[in-house]
């Protein structure tokens, strides 16, 4: 059942990202690093985001002074894929002309991407390489998911800002809400998934238990 929520979480995070894209307001740093990396060297989004990841899980095993994370990089190719998909599938369905209509897509996004973060990094399979980074700068540093999250994306800003990345308002918008939406999200989504790992877990043991006192 983990590794249920696992994949749905990273649908989900993928979903929210191809929004904002599709937005044309702007992306996270991150995002707008790889859309510039796929403008101006070619490849696809997706494809960026696995090549990045093998780099960050460097950098990560490094900080940790640990064997890298390969599971890391299966978490970065599900999550490639479904950007590519999601773009492929939203990329004539969803084109905001208007700018209010521009900022409810990236609006949806941003809440969208909070949610699939907090609910995938609850299984506590094998997150993103990002993602891990930011657990570990909030250990390092000894401070909350917003602070490690927000530096994070100012150190991505510049590097996306030097490849002509779509950087826009959305872009601040992300860094200044990004990390406060996903530390709201992650207590909600560790009760919730609390409840339905636990009770799943229960269930046929508790059926077991029933059949032997018939």
């Amino acid at each position: 059942m983990k590794y249920v929520f696992y994949v749905l979480g990273i649908l989900i995070l993928t979903l929210g990202i191809s929004f904002t894209i599709q937005s044309d307001l702007g992306t996270s740093p991150f995002d707008a690093l790889l859309v510039g990396l796929s403008i101006n060297v070619g490849l696809t989004v997706g494809s960026w985001e696995i090549i990045l990841a093998l780099i960050l899980i460097g950098c990560n095993s490094f900080l940790k002074r640990q064997r890298p994370e390969v599971l890391g990089l299966l978490t970065a190719f599900i999550t490639g894929i479904g950007i590519d998909m999601w773009l492929f599938l939203l990329h004539n369905l969803i084109t905001p002309e208007l700018w209010y209509s521009k900022v409810v897509c990236f609006g949806i996004g941003l809440v969208v991407i909070g949610l699939g973060t907090a609910t995938y990094l609850h299984t506590n399979f094998a997150p993103i390489p990002i993602d891990r980074l930011t657990l570990i700068i909030q250990e390092l540093t000894r401070t909350n998911i917003f602070f490690s999250r927000t530096f994070i994306y100012l150190v991505f800003l510049i590097m996306a800002m030097i490849l002509h990345g779509p950087i826009g308002v959305g872009t601040l918008l992300t860094v200044c809400l990004g990390g406060l939406i996903l530390n709201c999200f992650m207590p909600f989504t560790e009760k919730v998934l609390g409840r339905i790992l636990t009770h799943s877990s229960t269930s046929p043991n508790y059926a077991k238990d029933k059949n032997h006192s018939i």
